[in-house]
């Protein structure tokens, strides 16, 4: 996730071990952005795991439905996942997604697709609820628990934390159960999953950068920004979120986060209902959870220099190790701040790939023909075409990038079910009319569009397992 950077953390601790590190370390959090500069380069660790085979994905030829579309949803696999490639001390875990759709641009990598309503973000608000208590279903089959604190870790992705078990003992010992994130595997987007306890296709926050549809200008639903007049956060995101049922329930969620992001449109977007309880520090993060649960019963506490760091260095690299580190000894510090018979659950929005194929769509005459608008990000591209042009858009890029990414038109992504079961028709307008979804290690950057965003190392977005698979830890007091 990519946007403002309103608490930018100095690059490394010097001398510093991992208590001592968390001390005034802040976070850049969910707005997390890079500010414009040289570019910068880490590790290629390539892209861990594999997909697996599939049920095959069925064309519409371009039919624009009328009704919510429904896929097929993945059941859930049990199994190794290969670990990361290249990576030492990797050890392999359970998986989190089942039968996949083949690749439209048919290179024999299957997409990742996510298991909604089997073992996916969005089965952990209702289960986490259930488990309080409340009446929703419990998918995950949560235990009972007095106290919740959800432990929301950006870009910590299961495989990632599965090749580093020595940076984070107190976390890699746990690691024994995966969700996946959801399509795309975005920040906004797994937020948004988080806060309503539904798939993208109900909830409607289907990427970073969106058309408003019938408009003709694109929506950064990460900075809350378009040309034109302000997005009303109520109306781009209507459903009642899982913090407004809580209140309705007698419960009162805590929020714990940068105060920076208090009053955001997308916080208000996907934290309606919860109270917001600023805390920028590590510091004041562990305490603020402390002093929460005294009174409540269902805290979240965000911390987003995981992703950060992989962004800007790469995942793997020095610095997002230090990352790795601050966190587990985090997640140690708010197990010890738990009261007895409370549990707490650590995951993330989404996991990570460190990119070394560039596509710079600004400098592919070829790719921008027909196009309009491009939007989404580096790893699932919204393309936005000219009237009559999505049949000649969509041949150009599936071939252009034939091995690098899978192309589909909006209603192959929905029949495969990317978007989960159901997309409803209001959002149709949001997806782009083709879609360009890379894997391996290529992206397709915008050079001069989104400059600071081109020069990332890591991303995320696609259907692939490294950003796919997110660690669901539970530890209990």
């Amino acid at each position: 996730m990519i946007g403002p950077d309103p608490h930018m953390v100095p690059d490394g601790v010097p001398d510093a071990g991992p208590d001592a590190a968390l001390d005034g370390v802040r976070d850049a959090g969910p707005d997390a952005a890079l500010h414009p500069g040289p570019s910068v380069h880490g590790p290629n660790l390539g892209p861990p795991g594999a997909g697996r085979p599939s049920d095959g994905l069925g064309a519409v030829d371009g039919a624009r439905p009328s009704e919510p579309v429904a896929g097929p949803v993945a059941e859930p696999v049990a199994g190794p996942v290969a670990g990361p490639q290249g990576v030492p001390d990797a050890k392999p875990f359970a998986a989190a997604a089942g039968p996949l759709s083949a690749p439209p641009s048919g290179a024999g990598v299957e997409p990742f697709v996510p298991a909604y309503g089997t073992a996916s973000l969005a089965d952990l608000p209702g289960s986490l609820l259930a488990s309080l208590g409340l009446p929703t279903p419990n998918t995950l089959s949560l235990d009972p628990a007095g106290r919740v604190c959800l432990f929301l870790v950006d870009g910590l992705g299961a495989e990632l934390l599965a090749a580093y078990p020595d940076a984070a003992p107190f976390l890699s010992e746990r690691l024994r159960r995966t969700l996946t994130a959801g399509f795309p595997s975005s920040t906004p987007t797994s937020l948004a999953t988080l806060g309503t306890g539904a798939p993208p296709g109900e909830h409607g926050m289907l990427g970073i950068q969106m058309a408003v549809p019938g408009e003709g200008r694109l929506f950064n639903c990460l900075r809350w920004t378009a040309p034109g007049l302000p997005i009303d956060p109520d109306v781009w995101q209507p459903a009642e979120t899982v913090y407004e049922r809580m209140a309705a329930q007698g419960v009162d969620p805590v929020y714990v986060a940068p105060a920076s992001f208090d009053g955001t449109g997308l916080t208000q977007a996907v934290y309606r209902g919860m109270r917001y309880w600023a805390a920028d520090t590590v510091d004041e993060r562990v305490e603020g959870v402390r002093r929460a649960l005294r009174d409540s019963s269902f805290v979240t506490v965000y911390y987003g220099d995981v992703d950060r760091a992989g962004h800007e260095s790469g995942w793997g690299s020095p610095e997002w190790l230090e990352q790795l580190a601050i966190v587990d000894r985090m997640a140690e510090r708010i197990t010890e701040a738990l009261p007895p018979g409370s549990a707490l659950y650590v995951t993330a929005d989404h996991g990570m790939i460190n990119a070394a194929d560039k596509v710079d769509f600004d400098r592919r005459p070829d790719l921008r023909e027909g196009v309009l608008m491009l939007g989404g990000d580096a790893r699932a591209r919204h393309l936005y075409t000219a009237p009559g042009a999505a049949p000649a858009v969509y041949d150009t890029w599936r071939e252009a990038l034939r091995g690098r990414a899978w192309v589909v038109t909006r209603e192959e992504a929905a029949d495969a079910g990317w978007f989960g079961r159901r997309l409803r028709t209001e959002w149709l307008g949001r997806i782009g009319d083709v879609m360009a979804v890379p894997y391996g290690d290529c992206v397709i950057v915008a050079s001069e569009a989104e400059p600071v965003e081109s020069s990332l190392v890591g991303y995320h977005g696609s259907l692939t397992p490294a950003e796919q698979n997110v660690p669901l830890l539970e530890i209990r007091r």
